[in-house]
């Protein structure tokens, strides 16, 4: 069990409170990541009851919104503010709740030291991340996951690169220091919260497959321990959209193009 550190929030024991909590959980991720994972898992029973494999059908992630490239543009756009606005969201209420953002490592204390380690974690995760979408494609149990299917337009790159923030500041923000930092304070053992965080992140990407579940359990269970032992957020959003960039801006400009790529 990863010990708590100094300063961490206290496990509530008020009837009341607890019970606010509980019901902030509930509304909270109703409206963000777990309703997206109720989702997901209705799309992956959909794709199962489909006559065509798992590997035929395609599962897209950033898709044209409106025929109009300015409009797509802006469509887009919406979509990465919505995510932001997630995290946000999860920032302010441990805020609110009077649970200081340094704690949580949302602070500019490390910049580069963040930074570095976020570069550490795309490599140790994007890399086998990669291997397993391909293996688990290969033996049938994904869809042909799509990264980007945007038309190759000049604001194409950079919304791509912002809709990878946008992602990584959501998730890591709610289902890490948010979730955890909740969960905490209802005294639910460390472990015990890293599983329930973990198979949430994996939940909201069924609609992939179960390579990415998987993946994202993984990468759920890694994250999550790093970030209790040492309260730095910042290392795992860096880490995370990074590993989207290359997903997404290196799917739209490699599809069509490399013989490996589903």
């Amino acid at each position: 069990m990863a010990p708590t550190r100094p300063g961490d929030p206290a496990a509530i024991t008020d009837r009341r409170e607890r019970k606010a909590i509980i019901v902030e959980l509930v509304v909270v991720f109703t409206v963000t990541l777990g309703l997206s994972g109720l989702q997901s898992l209705l799309s992956l029973l959909d794709a199962l009851l489909r006559p065509e494999p798992l590997a035929d059908q395609h599962a897209a992630i950033n898709v044209p919104r409106a025929e109009l490239g300015l409009l797509d543009m802006f469509q887009q756009l919406v979509s990465v503010t919505r995510l932001i606005a997630w995290g946000a969201l999860g920032a302010f209420l441990l805020w609110r709740s009077g649970v200081a953002l340094w704690r949580v490592g949302l602070d500019r204390s490390q910049p580069a030291r963040d930074f570095f380690r976020g570069m550490g974690l795309a490599a140790l995760i994007g890399i086998p991340g990669l291997g397993l979408y391909l293996t688990a494609h290969a033996l049938g149990l994904s869809l042909t996951v799509q990264p980007s299917t945007l038309d190759d337009a000049w604001w194409r790159a950079p919304v791509l690169t912002l809709a990878a923030f946008g992602n990584s500041f959501a998730e890591e923000v709610l289902v890490v220091a948010y979730l955890l930092t909740r969960l905490r304070q209802l005294g639910w053992s460390e472990n015990r919260a890293l599983w329930f965080s973990a198979v949430l992140r994996g939940s909201y990407h069924l609609y992939q497959g179960f390579g990415g579940f998987v993946g994202n359990v993984v990468m759920g269970l890694v994250y999550g321990r790093i970030w209790q032992r040492s309260n730095r957020l910042w290392p795992l959003i860096v880490g995370h959209a990074l590993i989207d960039v290359v997903a997404f801006v290196g799917y739209a400009a490699l599809r069509g193009r490399v013989g490996w790529l589903p």
